[in-house]
């Protein structure tokens, strides 16, 4: 095991090479996962299957990095980031050759799912505890560079995808894939450092942290946001292309919420300034919520309104959902202290999975029994509202009161 780097280094240029590591990986791994919109049509397609069939392959990957994700952060809490970020290369490269392969839908669920799955659980959660780690003063800029790799991935992965589909089929994209992403996890793996030893008291037991006010605060809202957050991943290109949007450019939509989402990240430390982390955070979650009304109307206009009104969806909860995510570590951290922060997020997380895991399918049974996609995105909507009112009882005090 590797020594540690003395306290002293906390904020240096050290920290600044594992923040562009940790902004690599989380381009590559959500860069994968978060271009399925393209693959979704000719996988159903191909396989003869329904919207919420074909869903399964994505929620069940979205499922596996967060219920994996608080492996993944114990495992770089004791091991470092090295050892976790070669074991996320190697199931990516697994996972998508293998599913390169299959004959059968339910196939790609257990190849595409556990590959990606892991590949992401070991390039987020772990990631974003290590930049934590190394910052003290500058954490929430460190930490908001670090996550923006998943706008940019988000951006680059669906029309990448889409182009590649186009040219090559799904299952060779699928290939290119495994051998790019691969490499440059690997080359992530040589750059990334384990942080000082963090000061503060130990982390609390399990039992007694899921007790606090505070951790099922989060967790209620991480669950509900979740079952509203992947339905645009999955289906909005899919919607695009049936309203008559062209397929690149649909798929580029999702590439718009990885944009706004790096905005939404790099900006929110100056509002997080004026009015708090926690409530900065709320603040995220209803612009999360709103969004929904856009999309809402574009499945009730005509078609000459339906790509401005997905384009304000996109943008709009691009900058909700990167607020969400940028902020998340940080009020963790916050509430619960640094020492054990990967374990710690990556349990909260876990209600992350379990959204990801319902959401898209329920979506895919609705839009499939009503042959529309006006109540799957009204239910997403509310599941957001829900996630903003789990939150409106978080404050600081809250939780050192339960303690």
């Amino acid at each position: 095991m590797a020594t540690r780097p003395l306290a002293t280094e906390v904020d240096s240029a050290r920290g600044w090479l594992t923040v562009a590591a940790a902004f690599v990986s989380m381009a590559v791994v959500f860069g994968v996962a978060y271009s399925f919109g393209a693959f979704f049509a000719p996988m159903a397609a191909e396989f003869g299957t329904g919207s919420g069939a074909t869903s399964i392959v994505f929620s069940f990957t979205a499922f596996c990095w967060f219920a994996l994700g608080s492996v993944s952060g114990r495992a770089v809490d004791r091991f470092g980031p090295r050892p976790v970020l070669l074991v996320g290369a190697a199931a990516l490269a697994a996972g998508l050759v293998t599913t390169s392969w299959v004959a059968h839908l339910w196939v790609g669920y257990l190849t595409y799912g556990l590959g990606v799955g892991i590949a992401v659980a070991c390039g987020y959660v772990p990631m974003v505890a290590v930049v934590g780690g190394w910052f003290d003063r500058r954490r929430g800029v460190a930490l908001a560079v670090a996550v923006a790799g998943i706008g940019v991935g988000t951006l680059a992965g669906a029309p990448v995808a889409a182009a590649l589909i186009d040219a090559y089929g799904w299952r060779r994209t699928n290939v290119i894939f495994a051998i790019g992403g691969t490499l440059l996890l690997v080359a992530c793996a040589v750059v990334a450092r384990r942080p000082p030893e963090p000061q503060g008291d130990s982390p609390l037991p399990v039992r007694a942290l899921v007790r606090t006010p505070a951790f099922r605060s989060l967790y209620a809202s991480t669950l509900l946001a979740s079952l509203a957050l992947f339905v645009p991943f999955v289906f909005l290109p899919a919607f695009a292309v049936e309203a008559g949007v062209d397929p690149v450019p649909a798929a580029t939509i999702v590439g718009v919420i990885g944009v706004a989402s790096v905005v939404g990240r790099l900006a929110i430390g100056a509002l997080a300034d004026r009015i708090g982390r926690i409530r900065t955070y709320q603040v995220s979650y209803a612009t999360l919520a709103v969004s929904f009304l856009a999309w809402l109307a574009a499945a009730s206009v005509g078609r000459a309104w339906t790509l401005p009104l997905l384009l304000v969806f996109a943008i709009v909860l691009g900058i909700g959902y990167g607020g969400w995510i940028a902020l998340q570590p940080t009020v963790v951290a916050e509430l619960f202290g640094l020492r054990g922060l990967g374990g710690l997020v990556g349990l909260i997380y876990t209600a992350g999975g379990i959204g990801a895991l319902l959401g898209p399918p329920l979506a895919g049974l609705v839009i499939d029994t009503t042959g529309g996609y006006r109540w799957s995105v009204a239910g997403a909507m509310l599941c957001g509202v829900g996630a903003f009112l789990a939150l409106l009882p978080l404050n600081r005090g809250e939780f050192h009161r339960s303690r």
